[in-house]
Formats: structure tokens, C-alpha cells, sequence
């Protein structure tokens, strides 16, 4: 009996810090929302609503490229020549600006037209977005977060929006049984279904990452969550998401999510594992599935090194290409710093086979008639009279069929790149993961995958602390991939080495398809603690695979980030001249910290609270260190001297 009443006890004690601790951050964030002037973030979005409700027209006029900005959605219109730009977030250091404004670019004409309607959905980031034919055409919009100025608060979205195209109109759609609010999901279009995996939810306390998978019906306008057997992908956010064309098949790569191993330390994890959403068993003409499973993919060819950020756009016969991202090398909690890639692979949907996809170069006229002239040589079809100057002009430099491509990497592999359900995946490569950064789907006992020669991770270093462009001296390659000359961009053996213009290394990068040419927009560079927004844009002929064209050009100048290091001892200063405590008087005793300070060094009364910290660091340090061996808990370095912060600035309230 006395051990059970000492258990109880024991568990009551925790409950009851818990319940003081959450009282404690909701009387500070209270504070601290009061003395930044910030309204609470529901009233901000709803005041947004409100603003949008008035809006009684439609205005379609053109405008400049988009603001920077970043985590917004880039979709190919499904019958024009044009790509729909949405929401988005732009953060720069010491301020977060959210947008809800729909940007179209016109290919052909080079130009963009911004589309205001009314009753938009509020601003957001990291949602979204999926074109379909259906009615005329119509943008599908699911999700997202929003922040306010200060980043102090989170809310994130569990809507469901519809603009038609043809119409320009906006219409929340109410349809009970979705997905729970989410940010940083995937959605895609699955014949008459959008299908969404992933995501999470952080309200900045905690947060929690998923794994589950719902279908939205477009004739009906109903959801259901799918019921899937299997071994499931681990919950996470910001993967990669492709419909396998014409199978009713869905893919799912790689990913990010975060795991706490003790009080406040987290351990991120980059996902490098493959799988397979099918449905199960036989599915009637015009039915939906109605069971789901899971499949495992054995991945094959020339695997990227493990990342996240990376993005990826199907470009076709089920094959997609994929560019950039980042790996974060750690060492416990603390990040020490992020390797950025601007590479680019091919992905086989239906085999889960990579390839190196590397430009060739923009031929001279004169290489081309030299390479024609070589071809017609070995084949002796040399026709008199032939100025062969026409088909000069179409070339495209496919030299194989696909067919013919396939059986060469059959014959070289033994194996297509099996899909089965063992969890085992295949590596081709050696695996190097440089950091101790954890790595999901990887099974060398080093974690990662390594890269070709000559492949573009790059570290970057300027006065500016980023570089916008450079060049790369792209050769041929033999081996594995010399079996896939003439495969989009795959190039054999014969090719020349060529210096290329590529795209800055970046993370989340915006991608989309239309008519067999890659639009890449913006992304996220990262310098230290410094977060860049690029705002360029760039296409590539996925056919021809001979070099980037620049359509908006990066601007070092453009980048800006704005230190917000003083801001915290500013906001100290203030919060120590007090404020409206009167309502939580009577509970200030009951919140102080439980640790002693009445040997704490002597403030002047004209010294500033952020000076008074700064001269006195070394005390609150080893209070704070007090408090966390009587909590039982372990901080990191960074983590600690906040709560020193905290501790200093609320002994003087």
C-alpha cells in the first residue's frame, strides 16, 4: 500500500508540474504577445477572412515576378501554357510575411498576372496544390501553416479549397472525415482521387509527425481515410510524393521528421526509404479501392545521398526528376552545419531505379553536322543530295529507345529494380553519411549513399555568405549509367566534358512540369544561422538535357537577412519595466522558480537588464544549470543560456 500511494504521489507531483509549467508559458507568451504589439493568431487570420470577404470582383492585372518567398506551390495548369503560383512565406530574420495572393506566369509571353478573387483561402505556407482537368480546370488546395510576424505563434490549416480556373472563383469546400490540420504533407492526383500521406503539426511546445494516408474523392466530394495493410512508411513530413502513371499507384521517398530522446532534445532524421501505396486486390471499373497496402521498393541505380528539401516533378512516362537538397551534419542536438546540393536525378516510378542526369551542353551546328555525318557513315544511309540541315534542326539527341535502354540495364543489373515487400534496400553505391545525423532507409552500416565523381554538392563561400551562380565541369561517365545513353539526360561515354551553368544549390526548390520542360523557382540557401529566400527561376528541356535557361536571374543583392540577436536583449529591457500583472498577481508567488537568488551580483538601477546579463552570464549560467540537475534534465548549450535569459530577466519583474 505504501508503495502504491508513494507511486501515485510520484505521478500527482508530475501532473502538477506539468499543469504549472503550462500555466507559467501561457502567462509569458501573454506577455510577451503585449509587449510586441502582436494580436493572438487566430484574430490575425480571421481579420485576414474578413479583409478578403469584401472583395466583391475579380482583377486580373499584370504584375512583376513574385515578391521572395518560399514553402508557396508552383502547378502546371493542366491544358495552357501556364504554371499557378499560391501563398507562400518570406522570413527575413527578424520578421515572417505570409501571402495568400495566386500569381500566374505565362510561358510563351514571359510575363505574370496576379489574379485577385474573392473569398480567398487565408494566407498560408507549406500546403498543397494539385491542377486537374475536371470542370474546365481546377487548383486543389489542402493544408498549411501559418505564422505570425513575430514567429512566436503557429496555427496550422486543415481546409480544403477549390479555384476554378475557367471561372476564377474560390469555394471552401466542407467535407467531414479529413485529414487532421497539417503542414508540410503531399498530395498528388491518383486518377479521380487526391490522395495526401504525411505531414505534421508543431504548435511550438510539441509536435507530432504522420504517417496516415486519405483520399479525396472528385466526383463525390467526400474523404476516407485509407485503411492500408502492411508495413507503413514512419511518420514524417516534406517527402516525396509521385502518382505511378496509370496503375492507380502512389510512391513515397525519403522525408524529414525529428524525435525527442529526452526533455527538450530532439534528434532529426533524414528518411532515404522507398514504398509503394497500391491498392489491394481487384477494383471494378469506376469503383474506388477500398483496401490499401503497402509495398516496400528495393531501390537500384544511382541513389542520391541521403537529404532533405528535395524536390521532385514527374515529367512523364513515369519517370521524375528530382533536384537539390540539404543534409544537416549534427553532433547530438546541436546543428553544425548544411550541406547543399544542386544535383539532378532521374527516377523510374514504376522500378525505383536512379540515374544521373547530367546536361550535355548546347552542340555548335558544327557538332552536330560532324555527329550526323558519323551516324550516317556507320549506318550507310548516305543519301545524294541530302543537305540534312532539316533534321539538323529537330535533333534531340535520344540514340536509344527506351525499350533498347531497358534491356541494356537489364542485361548489366540481372534485375529491373523489383518491387517486393521486404524492407531491405538495395544499394548499388558505397554509403557515406559524413555526420551522425541519423539516416532512415539506409542499411550500411556508415548511413548515406555516395555520389559519382564529379557530382555537385557544394559548399559555398562569399563575402555575401552566398553565391548565386557557378560553373561545374560536368564529364563523361562510364560504368552503371553508360547503359543509359540517350535516357533523358543520362549521357554515355561519348560525350565531351562541358562547362554547364547550373542553379545555386538550394533546398525546396519549386518545381513543376509542362510540355517536357522542368520550371525550377526559388528555394532556401543557408549560411550559419542566416537563411537565405532565393527568388530566381530557371527551365530545363527534359528531352534535349543540354542546359539551363534563365528566366528570372539570382541577385546577390536581393538576399536579405536581418540579425535579430538584440532583439531578445531589447525585449528583456522591456519586459522588466513591467506591465499588466495585476489579473495573475495572486499566482506570481506559485510561478517563481523554486531556486535561491539572493546572492545574485548587485544590477545598478540605471543598467540595463540585457547589459546586467551580459556582465553577469557566468552566474545565471550555473543557476540555470542548478535548476536543471533538480529537474532531471539535460539542456544543450544554446538551450541553456536562453533559460539563464529567463531566469535573470524574471528575477527583476
Amino acid at each position: 500500500m505504501g508503495k502504491k500511494n508513494k507511486k501515485e504521489k510520484k505521478g500527482a507531483g508530475k501532473e502538477k508540474t506539468i499543469q504549472k509549467t503550462e500555466k507559467k508559458a501561457n502567462k509569458r507568451a501573454k506577455k510577451e504577445l503585449a509587449e510586441k504589439g502582436e494580436d493572438d493568431i487566430e484574430k490575425m487570420i480571421a481579420e485576414f477572412q474578413e479583409k478578403d470577404r469584401r472583395k466583391t470582383q475579380v482583377i486580373e492585372e499584370k504584375c512583376p515576378p513574385p515578391s521572395p518567398r518560399c514553402s508557396m506551390s508552383l502547378t502546371a495548369h493542366p491544358d495552357k501554357e501556364e504554371l499557378i503560383m499560391f501563398g507562400g512565406e518570406y522570413f527575413t530574420g527578424n520578421k515572417m510575411y505570409l501571402y495568400n495572393d495566386l500569381l500566374v506566369y505565362n510561358i510563351k509571353k514571359n510575363d505574370w498576372l496576379k489574379v485577385t478573387a474573392p473569398n480567398a483561402p487565408p494566407p498560408r505556407s507549406a500546403h498543397q496544390a494539385v491542377a486537374v482537368r475536371q470542370s474546365g480546370g481546377q487548383l486543389w488546395i489542402f493544408g498549411g501553416e501559418f505564422a505570425s510576424p513575430t514567429q512566436s505563434q503557429f496555427y496550422h490549416y486543415k481546409d480544403l479549397w477549390l479555384f476554378s480556373l475557367k471561372e476564377k472563383k474560390w469555394e471552401k469546400v466542407s467535407a467531414p472525415g479529413g485529414p487532421s490540420a497539417r503542414s508540410g504533407h503531399r498530395m498528388v492526383q491518383c486518377k479521380k482521387q487526391l490522395i495526401v500521406f504525411g505531414g505534421f503539426h508543431d504548435n511550438l511546445r510539441d509536435y507530432k509527425y504522420f504517417n496516415d494516408a486519405y483520399a479525396f474523392n472528385l466526383d463525390t466530394y467526400t474523404w476516407v481515410q485509407l485503411v492500408v495493410n502492411g508495413n507503413a512508411p514512419s511518420p514524417r513530413s516534406a517527402c516525396v510524393l509521385a502518382t505511378v502513371a496509370d496503375q492507380g499507384k502512389v510512391l513515397v521517398y525519403g522525408g524529414y521528421s525529428k524525435e525527442r530522446v529526452k526533455k527538450d532534445v530532439d534528434v532529426g532524421k533524414i528518411h532515404a526509404d522507398m514504398f509503394i501505396l497500391t491498392p489491394e486486390g481487384k477494383v471494378k471499373e469506376g469503383e474506388q479501392p477500398g483496401k490499401w497496402k503497402w509495398i516496400s521498393v528495393k531501390q537500384s541505380g544511382s541513389r542520391p545521398s541521403p537529404r532533405s528539401g528535395f524536390s521532385l516533378a514527374v515529367v512523364g512516362g513515369n519517370k521524375a526528376v528530382c533536384f537539390g537538397g540539404v543534409f544537416d551534419e549534427e553532433e547530438g542536438d546541436e546543428q553544425l552545419n548544411g550541406k547543399f546540393y544542386n544535383e539532378l536525378y532521374f527516377l523510374e516510378l514504376d522500378t525505383g531505379r536512379w540515374f544521373d542526369a547530367r546536361l550535355r551542353g548546347k552542340k555548335t551546328a558544327s557538332e552536330k553536322k560532324k555527329r550526323r555525318r558519323r551516324k550516317e557513315n556507320e549506318t550507310g544511309n548516305v543519301e545524294d543530295g541530302e543537305s540534312g540541315s532539316e533534321s539538323e534542326e529537330g535533333e534531340n539527341d535520344m540514340d536509344m529507345g527506351e525499350e533498347e535502354i531497358r534491356k541494356l540495364a537489364i542485361d548489366k543489373e540481372g534485375t529491373e529494380g523489383d518491387l517486393g515487400d521486404s524492407g531491405d534496400v538495395e544499394n548499388d553505391k558505397d554509403v557515406n553519411n559524413e555526420a551522425g545525423m541519423e539516416v532512415d532507409g539506409v542499411t550500411s552500416e556508415n548511413s548515406g549513399v555516395g555520389m559519382k565523381e564529379g557530382a555537385n554538392s557544394v559548399s559555398m563561400e562569399t563575402e555575401q555568405g552566398v553565391e548565386s551562380v557557378f560553373k561545374v565541369t560536368i564529364g563523361a561517365q562510364g560504368g552503371e549509367n553508360s547503359a543509359m545513353e540517350g535516357f533523358d539526360g543520362a549521357t554515355g561515354s561519348e560525350d565531351q566534358a562541358v562547362n554547364v551553368f547550373m542553379p545555386a544549390p538550394r533546398m525546396n526548390a519549386l518545381m513543376a512540369v509542362k510540355n517536357g520542360v522542368l520550371y525550377l523557382y526559388g528555394g532556401i540557401f543557408e549560411d550559419g544561422d542566416k537563411q537565405y529566400t532565393l527568388s530566381d527561376m530557371y527551365s530545363l528541356d527534359t528531352n534535349k538535357m543540354e542546359e539551363w535557361n534563365t528566366i528570372i536571374e539570382s541577385n546577390l543583392k536581393d538576399l536579405v537577412w536581418v540579425e535579430s540577436d538584440s532583439s531578445s536583449g531589447e525585449e528583456m529591457e522591456e519586459g522588466a519595466k513591467g506591465g499588466d500583472s495585476d489579473s495573475d498577481s495572486d499566482d506570481d508567488d506559485d510561478d517563481d522558480l523554486d531556486i535561491d537568488f539572493s546572492d545574485a551580483p548587485e544590477r545598478p538601477i540605471n543598467e540595463a537588464i540585457k547589459d546586467y546579463f551580459a556582465r553577469t552570464k557566468d552566474y545565471w549560467v550555473s543557476k540555470a544549470k542548478e535548476y536543471c540537475d533538480s529537474e532531471g534534465m539535460t539542456l544543450a548549450e544554446k538551450k541553456l543560456e536562453k533559460l539563464a535569459k529567463e531566469m535573470c530577466q524574471e528575477s527583476f519583474d
